[in-house]
């Protein structure tokens, strides 16, 4: 696929646990498979799980937003956060899906959005039709799959109206996986009140391993942050009973719960096939890190999507006004 304008990728240190035995034997095995003669029909087999087990670190960023989006600011910050569903191997109304998803990003006037499960296929690179559409800047990290080996993966993104800087990845699994990861992406954001640091994440769903994986990155954000604010969004796979989320909620403000201490929060819904209803879990949040200057919270919602869904996922919405030293001088 043809890269686009203003693109370009980089490798960097994911922190990625080193790989087991089984990951091990199945990497020398594809090298091998590779190099043995009268081997060719099964070169592009191997080749694809080599592609599939890749480690975590590549990035793709367009580092400046088009200048017709580019602006001074209006006074406030508006984050959105959301778990695109990828839905493989379907990818059912993809495009129809994404358009969907710009549309209420222009009527929010969103400024940065922290995206999960945004994918790549042969056809269609859904960060980069995102960045074009809406003429943002992006930082992308594939997580799962391999566009080049399979001709599918999905990963985190950041896009900002503004200038992104310092992207960085970090892999928060404890033991490597060949074929799952569970990432955060990170990167500056250069508003007109300051860099202000965001992290796109997505955690997994067994419960023990998605404990670990928030412990490992509150520490990773603190170290980042280094007592700079930060905002942390996206899917956690987690309600907000379960201990790890209770945690976080005593380090980190919880936007939502900030301004609604006791509305309803859902953010995803398990239906059967047949349509009737399983589970209703709130599995979304956006969460302010204090910084030694902080931000406040002036709005937090989960949006409604009049014109159709997007995602199986609500998206989470949070406005925020700069701390006071940092706010523009007036024109």
């Amino acid at each position: 696929m043809r890269r686009l304008s203003g693109w370009r990728e980089m490798q960097l240190d994911a922190g990625s646990p080193s790989p087991g035995p089984s990951l091990s034997i199945l990497r020398t095995a594809g090298r091998e498979f590779s190099r043995a003669a009268g081997l060719r029909s099964i070169l592009p087999a191997a080749g694809r799980v080599l592609g599939v087990v890749e480690p975590a670190g590549r990035v793709s960023i367009k580092a400046l937003p088009s200048d017709d989006v580019a602006a001074s600011g209006n006074g406030h910050l508006t984050v959105m956060s959301a778990n695109l569903w990828h839905d493989w191997p379907r990818h059912r109304r993809w495009t129809e899906r994404l358009e969907r998803f710009a549309r209420r990003v222009e009527a929010e006037e969103a400024d940065v959005l922290l995206l999960q499960e945004i994918a790549r296929t042969s056809r269609l690179r859904g960060d980069e039709w995102l960045a074009r559409r809406l003429g943002m800047a992006c930082a992308y990290s594939r997580a799962n799959g391999h566009e080049r080996g399979i001709g599918f993966e999905e990963g985190l993104a950041v896009f900002s109206r503004f200038p992104l800087t310092s992207p960085r990845v970090r892999d928060l699994m404890a033991v490597s996986r060949p074929f799952v990861r569970r990432l955060a992406l990170g990167a500056a954001v250069e508003t007109p009140f300051g860099p202000v640091l965001v992290f796109s994440v997505h955690l997994s769903l067994r419960q023990r391993r998605n404990a670990a994986q928030l412990s490992r990155l509150r520490s990773w954000v603190a170290e980042v942050a280094a007592g700079q604010a930060a905002l942390i969004g996206g899917d956690f796979n987690a309600t907000e009973t379960a201990s790890q989320i209770v945690s976080a909620q005593s380090a980190w403000t919880d936007t939502f719960r900030h301004l609604h201490p006791t509305a309803e929060a859902v953010t995803h819904e398990s239906r059967w096939p047949w349509g009737w209803q399983v589970k209703r879990r709130r599995l979304d949040y956006i969460f302010l890190q204090p910084g030694e200057h902080s931000w406040s919270v002036l709005e937090a919602h989960h949006v409604e999507t009049p014109d159709g869904p997007y995602s199986d996922h609500r998206t989470v919405l949070v406005r925020l006004a700069p701390p006071a030293e940092a706010s523009p001088p007036p024109p």
